[in-house]
């Protein structure tokens, strides 16, 4: 597919220009400089056809810091991937040093180079754009992207740069499932150096500095014939401690990317066991309704003897008993240890979340015996229950028709929920139960 990297200096408008291209809030958007880290795509389809748009950080030579130099990295490797460039610059600002030194890295790269000159917001400002003609680059244009002026123009050249090499939009053929993995957990856990563990190369930047990842960046990955999409989130803090408009951004994302989720890993530190902050994360998966696998990173860094798994996972049974049904699994992203296991399970999960249940064999049979098992439990105690369907899947929700007017006690519905996993399975899976009432009688 024809790819076009965006690239740039910090805070010239590359994820605002990113966003309007692909029509959605794919990148975090903000005044801060830097708030990109990581390479981003997204498919863009216009004018009959279908390329590839790349986010990238803002390019800073000549800094040894590690986060800038990491940026730089995934620059360049965004730039090796992209049939064109797209050097983002600043017109209110004018040609300014940054621009000028980022120039010959660029060229380097031999690869055809426009230059769009953003924050031309009205065309009165518009000759501003000429002093870039002196960089001689193959085309230039000049847009606001926060407005999307000129925006439209940007894409028609793009779509018919992209010509006979890129796709034509027509109806796409039915696909094999895609399994969307988010990877969610507290900062500083291990998430992105799982995520490139699990995708075999380095997609995110990783360093010890906590908050390091903060756009979900998502990648497509085939393995066994099998469509994973996996999705690396910002770490989850608390709401007090997420002062920075940029992490708050971060955060509600990441529990965005859960609801749109088929499966959550949810990371933990091994070393540090399940801290509060876990387990409030852990609260989040199971109200999207993922399915949930939870992994204990750095297990390499553990004293182990042979109950070490046992007691780790009874302290996590312990600790967020609400996902009893959540498997456990102990790896190390920095060796690979037990890391493949992950994939495994993640099938399990999704079909689990898939399972359907026949309205006859639950009201037949699970019924009948449901009611025999709680009597006989629960001497003296009824379970009026009239009828049972499952109305949905991805998650399993399962109606109650009930012939009383009271609601079922939470001690039913857990009892409820324990017999449909120990009949049916829904491994890895929460369950949903919605109760019907008899209505009341109106009076005459």
């Amino acid at each position: 597919m024809f790819r076009v990297a965006i690239v740039g200096r910090p805070n010239v408008g590359k994820s605002t220009l990113f966003n309007r291209m692909c029509g959605a809030r794919k990148a975090i958007v903000g005044d801060e400089p830097g708030i990109t880290r990581d390479r981003i795509y997204a498919s863009v389809n216009w004018a009959g056809r279908i390329f590839e748009v790349l986010d990238t950080g803002g390019m800073v030579p000549d800094v040894r810091d590690i986060i800038p130099e990491k940026i730089l990295e995934q620059v360049g490797k965004a730039i090796r991937e992209s049939n064109l460039l797209l050097l983002i610059v600043d017109g209110r600002a004018g040609v300014t040093p940054p621009d000028e030194q980022l120039l010959p890295i660029v060229r380097r790269s031999g690869k055809p180079i426009w230059v769009v000159v953003n924050k031309m917001d009205t065309p009165k400002i518009d000759d501003h754009a000429a002093a870039f003609y002196a960089f001689g680059a193959e085309e230039l244009f000049a847009v606001s992207a926060e407005h999307g002026r000129g925006v439209g123009e940007l894409l028609d050249a793009i779509a018919a740069r992209a010509g006979a090499g890129a796709d034509a939009a027509e109806p796409a053929p039915e696909q094999a499932r895609e399994i969307a993995v988010a990877v969610v957990g507290r900062p500083n856990v291990g998430k992105s150096s799982l995520v490139n563990r699990l995708l075999g190369v380095e997609r995110a930047i990783v360093s010890e500095i906590p908050g390091t990842t903060r756009d979900a960046v998502d990648t497509l990955l085939i393995r066994d014939g099998e469509r994973y999409k996996i999705v690396d989130t910002a770490g989850i803090r608390r709401k007090g401690r997420t002062e920075a408009r940029t992490e708050k951004i971060s955060v509600v994302m990441a529990r965005k990317n859960l609801e749109r989720a088929d499966v959550a890993l949810l990371l933990l530190d091994a070393e540090e066991g399940v801290t509060k902050l876990d387990a409030a994360i852990g609260g989040y998966a199971e109200e999207s309704g993922c399915s949930i696998i939870i992994v204990a990173n750095k297990w390499d860094k553990i004293e182990k003897d042979q109950a070490t798994v046992d007691k780790f996972t009874d302290s996590v049974r312990q600790r967020m008993k609400y996902l009893a049904y959540a498997p456990v699994v102990t790896v190390s992203a920095l060796t690979g240890q037990r890391v493949s296991k992950i994939f495994d399970m993640i099938r399990q999960a999704w079909e689990g979340r898939q399972l359907r249940v026949p309205t006859g064999l639950l009201n037949n049979i699970f019924a009948p015996d449901l009611t025999e098992i709680w009597t006989t439990g629960n001497p003296g105690q009824n379970l009026d229950i009239r009828y049972i369907t499952q109305a949905r899947s991805s998650p399993p929700t399962f109606v109650v028709f009930t012939s009383g007017r009271e609601r079922l006690h939470f001690s039913v519905e857990r009892f409820l929920v324990n017999q449909l996993r120990q009949r049916f399975g829904f491994h890895a899976t929460p369950i949903r139960i919605r109760q019907r009432t008899k209505p009341p009688r109106k009076r005459k």
